[in-house]
């Protein structure tokens, strides 16, 4: 949380408490962002603060099971329930509105807007997800995820299992950040900021799993789209592209070189200022 912003707090409709944070100007064009399996709200907020300073409002918020927003006693993680809990979200979002999802967080806003009989919002962007991962990239995902169960002696150690999973970016000299994907367990040890029960095969969240799910609501999504591509991804590849291209004609392609799967951490003012510029197009703020 920072000055420019306040705490939000939506119920979902089966009961948990989903938690987050707006900014930005009241009445102005609005962002939702929603963040990737295993991450944070935390993992946009160099973008949230690039948005706000151009004028839109901004809601960020933890998706179920991650973060400081309520689990799910019964591992209730599907695509249907991240889209459940948007609709939610969105109740208190005024039009126009882009939808801005990471990984999991673009799945469930594809799904979302695929599957609503009305529509709920003016633009999507697809932050390095298609509608077919590749393969590679999303069993690496999972891989990452499945490890250190156990939890970490110190953000240290956690540093050095991202830094083994991501050797490509650059350790960072300041880790201290990452204590906000971290939550202390009973024992002592830091355990990563979401619900373990994300990992039963019924739950699990993230790539491949939603992908016959998007697949199938795919014609229901007419409004603008940008896929934002990393450039080093391992997620989305060329027939990824082509097959969204494909299913969704309309898609917009704008790559950030350099990049791999985490594009808002890697290269946080290149992806913005993409961001930005289809924003701008498609629901600019009023010049102030």
């Amino acid at each position: 949380m920072t000055d420019a912003t306040k705490p939000l707090r939506v119920k979902s409709d089966d009961g948990l408490i989903l938690a987050g944070e707006v900014g930005g100007p009241v009445g102005a064009p609005t962002v939702v962002m929603l963040h990737g399996g295993g991450q944070t709200r935390h993992s946009w907020s160099g973008t949230m603060e690039q948005l706000i300073a151009r004028g839109y409002h901004v809601v960020n918020y933890d998706a179920r099971g991650h973060g400081e927003s309520g689990w799910s006693p019964d591992a209730a993680y599907h695509v249907t329930d991240l889209a459940n809990d948007l609709r939610a979200v969105l109740r208190g979002v005024g039009r126009p509105v882009a939808l801005v999802g990471a990984s999991m967080g673009g799945m469930t806003a594809f799904y979302a807007v695929g599957s609503s009989p009305e529509p709920i919002a003016d633009a999507l962007v697809m932050v390095d997800i298609t509608l077919r991962p590749a393969a590679e990239g999303a069993h690496r995902i999972a891989a990452f995820m499945n490890a250190h169960l156990d939890g970490f002696a110190s953000v240290e150690e956690a540093a050095d299992a991202v830094s083994a999973y991501y050797p490509e970016r650059p350790r960072p000299k300041d880790i201290s950040g990452l204590r906000k994907n971290l939550r202390e367990g009973p024992d002592g040890r830091l355990y990563w900021h979401w619900d373990p029960k994300m990992l039963r095969p019924s739950a699990r969240p993230e790539p491949p799993r939603f992908a016959e799910a998007l697949r199938s609501v795919a014609d229901n999504v007419t409004l603008p789209v940008l896929l934002v591509r990393g450039g080093k991804s391992d997620i989305v590849d060329e027939e990824g592209v082509a097959e969204m291209q494909r299913l969704v004609p309309q898609t917009e392609v704008y790559d950030v070189a350099g990049a791999g799967h985490m594009i808002a951490g890697d290269r946080n003012d290149s992806f913005s200022a993409g961001l930005i510029a289809f924003l701008d197009r498609i629901m600019p703020v009023a010049e102030r």
